[in-house]
């Protein structure tokens, strides 16, 4: 039997807002993955620490509050302290163009904005995991 790929979808910082992230994380396991959902309000050392207990494969990281510039790439950092640099790192929200770049640099594979469909996340995870 095949193995199924986990997710994880997390909520970093004080954002409260999580129907996107709920949304997606139901699109993901409809495709026949196994994922992990940590609830709303993480720190990112708890994030980092449930993506290596769980053993998933990629993270999602969903943030409206504008902290992304400071909570994603300690996610990234974090992860590389700990040597799980093998976990497939995305984010999603309201995220500014002008950010995805800066994202990019610090470990995110890609960076999904408001709009984007729930098929382009389960595409972009099978590319990347397979």
């Amino acid at each position: 039997m095949e193995k199924k790929i986990r997710v994880m979808i997390a909520k970093p910082g004080l954002d409260g807002h999580d129907r996107g992230a709920k949304y997606i994380a139901r699109a993901l396991r409809d495709a026949g993955m196994e994922v992990i959902y940590t609830g709303i309000r993480q720190t990112p050392e708890q994030i980092v620490n449930a993506a290596i207990q769980e053993d998933v494969n990629i993270v999602g990281l969903s943030l409206l509050s504008g902290a992304h510039n400071f909570l994603f790439p300690k996610v990234a950092k974090l992860l590389k302290q700990k040597g799980a640099t093998d976990i497939i790192l995305f984010g999603g929200g309201v995220i500014p163009d002008e950010d995805i770049e800066f994202l990019k640099q610090k470990g995110f594979k890609a960076i999904f904005t408001p709009g984007t469909s729930a098929q382009e996340v389960v595409d972009f995870i099978y590319e990347n995991i397979k």
